[in-house]
């Protein structure tokens, strides 16, 4: 199968992701963003924004001084000093303001429900190597706006590193949500997640907790993606890759093979800081109404279920490792998983391609999953 190229921009202010398949043209947010008096915008928080600038989708925006982001109000991050690689102004990076009660969203973005043994609030379809030191790990996501049926719900698709047993894992992901618990609504969104007990006590969303350290003043966190992907239209996507940098042990964002948009800082974790024992990548759905009767309707990528002759689903391609000798490579063993097989399905393809690819997706309650 022929492997077309991939052309890519980014623009910021609304966070315009475009990856177009082929010789198409790039489809551009061109929508003017107003800018703002930082100090005379409704519903204003309490940090001191440089600039803030509202999207047309919106959003608004708040360039905040790099060394006065929540991130380093952490205790293991005193005195941390920053390794540092339409925009916010150098030496600011843009923090996605909430629209929609402030509060409630701000303490909905600092949890993520945890595990149980069954995993019953969360249903995953993944692709996972595990056996290794991992580094690293990358691919490429398609974009979509799957249906989320309850507020308190939610569905991603990310790439993830993780280390540690089941009940008491530490965790980095990153990818795109539709989570209206935590932004407010119901657009697909940037988003960065961490925890060091499998979400018990600690982690949070993007930078609504001390943590993660960003450094880029062009992509925001939690900011919506556009545009989308549509079947038979042009599909979407973005490159994701979070790395271990081996001098600092930062585990580093970077968005489109170019842009680091920040890292975890290494005092935050035990053993993820010396490499990861697992790597994955697929969807997730949260939701207190799975595994019973009704289920949730909650879509995961766009409700369909893998779809590798059309790409009518969600996927991931050119998925890869960096190993602990920092090669990215594909690994070397893969398995496929899903928790709800009748829900929520995966699908591993490597015959006639010529870079193995990962298809998942489903639409939640159905004629198997009721």
């Amino acid at each position: 199968m022929r492997r077309t190229g991939f052309k890519g921009v980014i623009i910021f202010l609304g966070l315009t992701l475009c990856y177009v398949l082929g010789e198409a043209d790039l489809g551009l947010d061109t929508r003017k963003p107003k800018i703002l008096d930082g100090k005379n915008v409704p519903n204003n928080p309490t940090r001191h924004a440089v600039k803030s600038i509202q999207s047309e989708d919106g959003d608004i925006i708040d360039c905040i001084d790099i060394y006065k982001q929540p991130s380093l109000d952490h205790p293991s991050l005193k005195n941390h000093i920053i390794q540092k690689s339409g925009s916010c102004p150098k030496g600011t990076i843009p923090v996605v303001r909430r629209t929609h009660n402030d509060d409630e969203l701000l303490s909905n973005s600092r949890k993520k429900s945890p595990l149980t043994v069954h995993q019953r609030n969360h249903s995953k379809a993944i692709l996972l190597t595990e056996g290794y030191n991992y580094a690293g790990v990358k691919a490429d996501i398609k974009v979509w706006n799957p249906h989320v049926e309850s507020d308190d719900e939610y569905s991603t698709s990310r790439i993830s590193l993780r280390s540690g047993p089941w009940y008491d894992f530490e965790s980095v992901e990153v990818g795109w949500a539709v989570n209206p618990g935590v932004y407010g609504d119901r657009q697909t969104r940037l988003f960065a997640y961490w925890t060091v007990d499998a979400s018990k006590k600690t982690g949070c969303f993007d930078l609504t907790c001390p943590g993660f350290v960003q450094t880029s003043h062009e992509i925001a966190l939690g900011a919506a993606i556009y545009p989308i992907s549509v079947f038979r239209g042009l599909p979407y996507q973005i490159t994701l890759f979070i790395f271990k940098d081996p001098n600092t042990n930062n585990l580093w964002v970077q968005y489109g093979e170019r842009t680091n948009i920040g890292y975890w800082p290494p005092k935050l974790f035990t053993t993820l800081t010396y490499g990861a024992e697992c790597a994955e990548w697929g969807g997730d759905v949260y939701s207190s109404k799975l595994e019973q009767v009704p289920h949730t309707e909650t879509q995961m990528g766009n409700g369909n279920f893998p779809d590798y002759i059309d790409g009518n689903s969600g996927y991931m391609k050119r998925m890869r490792i960096l190993d602990i000798s920092l090669n990215l490579k594909f690994p070397e063993w893969v398995g496929t998983y899903a928790d709800e097989y009748w829900c929520y399905q995966s699908q591993y393809v490597s015959d006639y391609v010529v870079d193995p690819e990962f298809y998942f997706g489903g639409p939640g309650r159905n004629e198997m999953c009721p």
